[in-house]
């Protein structure tokens, strides 16, 4: 079965979403960072730094990064998507909400612009 679901009805589930994560203090907002080469032990790292590795966490970038994602994709439980790719099932299915500064800007004009 499917059902068509509204552009306005999507953006508002998208914004309440993103709100609910901050209401629950799962969104983290990090600096971008990128690495030399895909090393999956570089991203460990980083989520120990967050203390997120126990977690399921989202990581949004502002536009694709090969590097980083073949650096996650061995990690369970971690996914990394574009700023422009977010949906709202991504966002609830994730206990962590990894969004760096510039994703941030991108997640703000794709909302702003659908408004």
């Amino acid at each position: 079965y499917s059902f068509k679901v509204n552009k306005k009805e999507k953006q508002l589930a998208r914004k309440s979403a993103l709100s609910y994560k901050v209401q629950e203090n799962a969104l983290i907002v990090v600096e971008d960072f990128s690495f030399d080469a895909p090393k999956t032990k570089n991203f460990v790292e980083i989520l120990n730094n967050l203390k997120v590795c126990d977690k399921k966490s989202l990581f949004v970038l502002p536009e694709s990064n090969n590097v980083v994602t073949l650096s996650a994709r061995n990690l369970q439980g971690t996914k990394v998507v574009n700023a422009s790719s977010v949906n709202t099932y991504s966002i609830l299915n994730a206990d962590a909400l990894v969004v760096t500064e510039n994703a941030i800007n991108v997640i703000n004009g794709i909302l702003d612009k659908e408004a």
